[in-house]
């Protein structure tokens, strides 16, 4: 009989004093579009047929990290709610009393017809990509003509009582880096809690990155000189400097991984649709949960595999030195 030897696991904290009450769980690589940041070509399986965490394998992740400190879960992909069982999934999430919040990434495809089933099943707030306000960007940039289907699942998420809907833009040099005013006006009226995104390199783009990449700064010195200002942290949140302004209903975030200390207040693991724990965004291949995954005996040495995977984060990614590590593209780990 294995003797497994005694150890705290009653929460999960690195070598930096860091806190992780936050999971980015994919639970699908599969998406519709094909976004020229992400998936230029589309999704392309690596296996016949891809073979991602069940129903009860992720209830049984996801208590476990609940019983490490987890608060927030958020469901990402690919795109989350092509899965048949997505509802399921939210409705087992919203089991584990621990887990006060399930937030929902995902490119709106479907929001409209099926937001308020999602809101019905537990998830608490949504994120959706929109990278234009011009639909025939939008389109070039994603890949799709969905436009207007994602505008309309938007206000139909409002209307049914989202408070606030966060709106993703992967900030892009002379694609829909001219648009901040255009975005500005929408956000004045309009509870949207916009963010741009940096755009980041990968091993596979880096010739995107190179010809689209922007600094946010530009952004930031712009809002502070038009008035807004800075939101405080709180623990769930994640990386992104929120900025308000009192003219303004909505409110204007940036995310700027290659800002200096940009790692400092990390919160967050990840999980791949496969059962892979990922440290960081831009790192290790990952270290397997997957096999801890099968019945609930095993779950003393999930614990385990996790707390002693936080001794071995690092303190800050290098995406500044040119290092990606080993990620691919941002879709096999969900972002």
């Amino acid at each position: 009989m294995q003797i497994i030897p005694t150890q705290d696991v009653s929460s999960l904290s690195d070598r930096f004093q860091r806190r992780y009450r936050y999971l980015r769980l994919s639970i699908t690589d599969i998406c519709n579009f094909r976004c020229t940041y992400c998936l230029p070509n589309g999704y392309q399986p690596t296996s016949e047929k891809p073979y991602f965490l069940a129903l009860n394998e992720i209830w049984r992740l996801v208590k476990v990290f609940a019983e490490l400190g987890t608060e927030k879960i958020r469901l990402t992909g690919g795109e989350p709610t092509l899965r048949k069982d997505f509802l399921k999934i939210v409705q087992s999430i919203r089991e584990i009393e621990a887990i006060k919040q399930i937030t929902l990434t995902t490119n709106g495809y479907r929001m409209e017809k099926d937001v308020a089933k999602w809101r019905e099943a537990g998830v608490t707030a949504i994120n959706v990509s929109v990278d234009s306000l011009d639909p025939r960007m939008f389109q070039r940039i994603t890949g799709v003509d969905k436009f207007d289907d994602v505008m309309r699942g938007i206000q139909r998420a409002l209307a049914i009582g989202y408070e606030k809907i966060k709106v993703n833009a992967v900030l892009m040099r002379g694609l829909n880096s001219g648009e901040l005013d255009a975005f500005l006006v929408w956000v004045k009226n309009n509870p949207i809690q916009l963010r741009f995104i940096e755009l980041m390199q990968t091993g596979e783009m880096d010739q995107i990155f190179q010809q689209y990449h922007l600094s946010g700064q530009i952004l930031v010195d712009k809002l502070l000189q038009e008035g807004w200002t800075q939101h405080c942290h709180s623990p769930l949140d994640g990386p992104a400097k929120i900025f308000s302004h009192s003219d303004y209903q909505g409110e204007i975030g940036l995310i700027m991984p290659y800002e200096k200390n940009f790692c400092a207040n990390c919160n967050r693991l990840r999980v791949s649709a496969t059962g892979q724990l990922h440290l960081c965004l831009f790192g290790e291949k990952g270290i397997d949960l997957r096999d801890l995954l099968q019945d609930d005996s095993q779950e003393n040495a999930l614990k385990l595999r996790i707390v002693e995977a936080l001794k071995h984060k690092r303190e800050q990614h290098f995406l500044h030195q040119g290092d990606t590590g080993v990620r691919g593209n941002l879709a096999s780990i969900g972002g």
